[in-house]
């Protein structure tokens, strides 16, 4: 087994191929206050139909609705192929774990839309924005207490970090930073999944208040191929993510994470929700 922080959140084990069910539990490396990183449950989802016998081709898009906390401990994934065609095959998967009681509680709920890719013409409208090499950018550092996931990446903002005072006077939602794996790894599905989620609440940013925030939903769209991410290898990816609408509790969020090279690899949008 590899021993990456990443890949021991990751682990599950294929308990029932007929129904689909792998078990695994959640990972101190990835905590997140209360719960787990929000990026991990949506890997450890996506992980389900990589590992799954049954599988198409490979993910083209990811949806996940985080329907309650999830807690510490052991959880039950069950990834479902509910139809298959000759290109395309499509997934509903389930996250659940026992209450006190020993009941079984859906806690997310996903599809995934997996695919045989063939050549086809090719382009991009979306450049990749001309920033400061990897190198040329100061990191991060780890978070705040209670919030480990963090430290598992090497995020270095160049623009549009943590504000440094909370005092209303934010006045745009947009962030470009570099990020990876803090301990080194080669790209794959999961591990873009759980980057397309590195990005803190832009509600934060726009307002410089550090207000209560959570992800309801996220979609993630994968525009390249295993081969393509594999060579990108350990390396940075480029990220962007703003805002769009901020009202009545809810607000949307974009993001791109394009490969060193300027190869977009992922887009995802999410809805999240937020108090004040």
């Amino acid at each position: 087994m590899n021993d990456h922080p990443l890949d021991r959140a990751l682990a599950l084990s294929h308990s029932d191929i007929q129904s689909g069910l792998f078990t695994g539990a959640t990972s101190p490396d990835y905590w997140n206050m209360v719960g787990p990183f929000g990026g991990t449950t949506a890997a450890l989802l996506l992980q389900a139909v990589m590992q799954h016998p049954d599988r198409l081709g490979e993910p083209v898009a990811l949806t996940v609705n985080y329907a309650a906390a999830v807690t510490e401990g052991a959880l039950q994934v069950q990834a479902l192929p509910v139809r298959t065609n000759r290109s395309t095959q499509h997934w509903t998967l389930t996250l659940s774990q026992a209450d006190d009681d020993g009941k079984s509680q859906l806690n997310t709920t996903a599809t995934v839309v997996t695919a045989l890719r063939r050549q086809t013409w090719s382009t991009t409208d979306v450049a990749m924005p001309k920033v400061p090499a990897p190198a040329d950018v100061a990191g991060m550092g780890t978070g705040p207490k209670g919030v480990a996931w963090v430290g598992q990446y090497d995020m270095r903002p160049i623009s549009g970090g943590i504000p440094r005072e909370w005092n209303d006077a934010g006045d745009h939602s947009e962030t470009l930073m570099w990020v990876r794996d803090a301990v080194p790894r080669t790209l794959d599905f999961p591990a873009l999944a759980a980057m397309s989620d590195v990005f803190y609440p832009r509600v934060w940013l726009r307002r410089a208040r550090p207000v209560p925030a959570g992800t309801v939903s996220i979609t993630t769209y994968f525009h390249a191929g295993a081969a393509e991410l594999a060579a990108v290898g350990e390396g940075f990816l480029l990220g962007r993510a703003t805002g769009q609408q901020f009202r009545n509790g809810f607000f949307d969020q974009t993001a791109q994470l394009w490969s060193e090279a300027g190869l977009l690899l992922a887009t995802s949008h999410q809805i999240v929700y937020y108090k004040e």
